[in-house]
């Protein structure tokens, strides 16, 4: 296996934390304020946008994972708007990553494996993370993930990666746990020639398993050290529910706290039933972040 291109070489690296630097104040309103921001990941800069509830704090912290967005069309704080404003009206600061090569950010290295591996989104979130925490207005003990999509990939290979990181983590219709299910899915359909290189350099799922378990978080399940919370819908035309379903059974057999939300006739993007989704992870956050 090429180890530095997995999962465990995020399990060895160290995520010291750094400064958000604030860019611009812009959309506050009466509930919060607003601000874009920048955070250092590695030699990288990260930008995003930061939520500040009203008041002394100190505030609970939540950093956001997006989903895939074309980085031509992804503007600062794409994704998430409808769970930005619900949680901060709710007293909770959000940090929403960009990630590396969206927006404002440091571009992508070459010969990272980004596009598949997603190891550098994780490395962002996981940096977000630590410099939420060193806020003076936010409690660093009282933390959690959300993603979304491919965020919510992003936001288990982070449990995975340095468990203990947050105190809980939340994935709204998720990828799979599994690379290869997404690989199957999104890059053959779509980079049938990058996917061809990939299997030239590191060998197909079939003949280097290893190195595919390597880079999927359900290999490392039994890391999880706190409770994750999962919304799926079943008519998702993204991302299917059989994944949903498969990831909560290995989190169960790991030993993981989990809990799998399923929304009967809900598609990817969540329509009728996101309030209650949404009241759903914010008594999940009370519960632990209290």
């Amino acid at each position: 296996m090429t180890d530095k291109v997995s999962l465990p070489q995020l399990m060895r690296e160290d995520f010291p934390g750094g400064e958000v630097k604030v860019l611009r104040e812009s959309g506050s309103t009466d509930a919060y304020r607003r601000f874009e921001v920048s955070y250092p990941s590695g030699r990288l800069t990260i930008t995003g946008v930061l939520f500040r509830p009203r008041g002394a704090g100190p505030f609970p912290g939540v950093v956001f994972a997006h989903g895939h967005i074309d980085t031509d069309i992804y503007v600062t704080g794409q994704g998430l708007k409808r769970e930005q404003d619900r949680l901060a009206r709710e007293g909770y600061v959000v940090l929403h990553t960009d990630y590396r090569g969206h927006a404002g950010s440091s571009p992508i290295p070459e010969g990272t494996e980004e596009d598949e591996s997603r190891l550098g989104y994780t490395r962002d979130t996981i940096n977000a993370v630590q410099a939420m925490k060193r806020l003076p207005y936010v409690d660093p003990d009282r933390t959690a993930l959300l993603g979304r999509s491919m965020g919510g990939g992003v936001v288990m290979n982070a449990l995975v990666a340095q468990p203990g990181l947050v105190r809980v983590g939340v994935a709204y219709a998720s990828v799979s746990s599994d690379i290869v299910d997404n690989i199957n899915r999104w890059a053959v359909p779509s980079r049938p020639d990058e996917v061809a290189r990939l299997y030239r350099q590191y060998g197909d799922p079939e003949t280097e398993p290893e190195f595919w378990d390597g880079l999927s978080a359900r290999t490392y399940f039994d890391r999880i050290e706190v409770p994750l919370q999962m919304h799926h819908g079943t008519n998702d035309e993204s991302c299917p529910i059989r994944w949903a379903y498969t990831t909560r059974d290995l989190l169960e057999g790991a030993g993981v706290r989990q809990r799998l939300w399923v929304y009967p006739g809900e598609q990817h993007a969540f329509g009728p039933q996101w309030d209650l989704s949404i009241r759903r992870v914010i008594g999940f956050l009370d519960r632990h972040l209290a």
